[in-house]
């Protein structure tokens, strides 16, 4: 379970350091969710709930919505959300998604519900840390 909280935290860390988001705790303090242009992207739930750690991603392109449906434990999310691609992904199962898979769902998630500009910005922080990382040293 520790293993499961970790990833929770991690995804939420990422998830609130795309351009713009902020998290919000729209039905009490065991539903958090992040949003963007006050649109959620990810449903994160909470840590002291029933059920272990998971979370709910929006994602329309069918590789990755496959994908995410194939982990152990996902299901479409509740509440007829599942119906306009989200998918709940519990973390605390084995043979749960790594964490850097975890992010790129959520940044899918985000791309689907970001205004033009925010997804402007997010690619021009990616190819700025892709120069970084590539350029020459020495």
């Amino acid at each position: 379970m520790k293993a499961a909280v970790r990833k929770w935290e991690a995804v939420r860390e990422f998830a609130q350091g795309l351009p713009e988001a902020v998290m919000e705790f729209p039905w009490g303090p065991e539903d958090c969710v992040v949003k963007v242009n006050k649109k959620i992207f990810v449903f994160l739930g909470g840590l002291d709930g029933p059920q272990s750690p998971g979370l709910s991603v929006k994602l329309k392109d069918e590789a990755l919505h496959g994908h995410a449906m194939a982990a152990p434990g996902a299901e479409p999310t509740g509440y007829g959300l599942g119906r306009a691609g989200w998918v709940f992904v519990p973390l605390g199962v084995k043979g749960a998604p790594a964490l850097d898979v975890l992010c790129e769902w959520v940044e899918e998630s985000y791309r689907t519900v970001a205004l033009k500009r925010h997804v402007k910005e997010l690619d021009a922080r990616l190819e700025e840390g892709s120069a970084a990382r590539n350029a020459p040293t020495g």
